[in-house]
């Protein structure tokens, strides 16, 4: 899709980010550390991006002649959520190198392409099938047997377009709860922990992961990473190696985080992709202060076509989001040894939303 030939770019460059959320706004920050200027478009405006930048546009993903201006001003283009409408990717790769390659995102915003995809790569899943139907759904569960989780194939997040089925429980029920949309059924997986595995991969190939963080969510939504993970070093390592065989085979620029589950497996465990990430992750903010590299940082590195730099870790360290009205909550944590608060300027507090974080190393 991209007609434009990326070239790697100098720090008087300036970096084009599509979206003005919380990521895009410490990805500029990362940017700025490193020399270059960005220029956030993003259609809210009181995006917390927009604050740290040095020129914005807010527009809508389909104002043309605002996609047209904002490709003028910027020499690279790279995206903060994965949900950028298609078409806004494929007008801008027409004028200016994206990075990671609008094609990631066909895949990864649909869950049964994202599910087939690894599956194709021989990685395991949850057992799968689609449920575009009422009919469909009686067979996906058939064949998934219960309990299982009903997803929308896009648009889902944070537990968003999501409902578990136990025996008994009404199916239509759920469907009609999701919105009746394109769905896909997934059996419910016994895991034992949630992992993440945030990698980079440059534009000549090479892959630096950071360390596997373990994942606690509430209602769905992160709550805590800790880093590292409670797993033996092979399941570590075979974290890590399944997050670098997907970023090669889609051929990625830039930093994708892969959300694993670690389940029993005779006497030992194994492991099992749940989703994938095109960005940068909520589970490798941690890294901003417990690690020589950000993922942040690393992710400008690779879109730049810098080398991507060897992360070193600085202890253990344990990440906190701050959620809805957590956010008063931040003052307490001002004078606590070794945490650190990042807030992230967003002006309504609603609840479960990501108002904020904390981040604490432990040497």
């Amino acid at each position: 899709m991209t007609s434009v030939a990326p070239q790697p770019v100098g720090p008087d460059a300036t970096i084009g980010i599509l979206g003005g959320g919380q990521l895009g706004r410490m990805l500029a920050m990362a940017a700025a550390r490193l020399g270059f200027k960005c220029h956030v478009l993003c259609p809210e405006p009181t995006s917390p991006a927009f604050d740290v930048v040095r020129r914005v546009t807010e527009a809508d993903y389909s104002d043309k002649a605002a996609l047209d201006r904002f490709a003028d001003d910027v020499d690279i283009i790279t995206y903060e959520f994965e949900n950028v409408p298609a078409e806004t990717a494929a007008f801008l790769a027409a004028r200016k190198p994206v990075l990671p390659d609008p094609k990631v995102l066909a895949t990864t915003q649909d869950r049964l392409a994202e599910k087939s995809f690894v599956a194709s790569l021989g990685i395991a899943t949850a057992p799968y099938a689609a449920a575009g139907s009422e009919s469909e759904l009686a067979d996906a569960l058939s064949s998934v047997g219960r309990p299982a989780v009903l997803k929308t194939r896009r648009f889902g997040y944070d537990g968003k377009g999501q409902a578990t089925l136990h025996s008994g429980d009404d199916a239509l029920a759920a469907w009609t709860a999701v919105g009746r949309q394109p769905s896909i059924v997934e059996a419910f997986v016994p895991f034992e922990r949630e992992i993440s595995v945030v990698a980079a991969r440059g534009r000549d190939g090479k892959i630096q992961s950071f360390d596997v963080a373990e994942n606690e969510h509430r209602n769905h939504i992160l709550k805590v990473s800790r880093i590292p993970a409670e797993v033996t070093p092979a399941v570590a390592g075979e974290a890590r190696r399944i997050a670098g065989r997907i970023a090669e085979a889609f051929d990625y620029v830039g930093v994708l985080a892969v959300e694993m589950f670690v389940v029993a497996d005779g006497a030992g465990h194994s492991v099992m992709v749940n989703e994938i990430a095109p960005r940068v992750h909520n589970s490798g903010h941690w890294t901003l202060d417990g690690c020589s590299v950000s993922q942040f940082e690393q992710h400008i590195r690779a879109v730049a076509g810098w080398p991507l730099a060897a992360p070193v870790r600085h202890g253990r360290a344990e990440m906190v989001n701050l959620i809805g009205d957590e956010i008063a909550s931040y003052r307490q944590w001002l004078d606590v040894p070794g945490a650190c608060v990042h807030l992230y300027g967003k002006q309504a507090v609603r609840p479960d939303r990501k108002m904020g974080h904390v981040t604490r190393v432990f040497p």
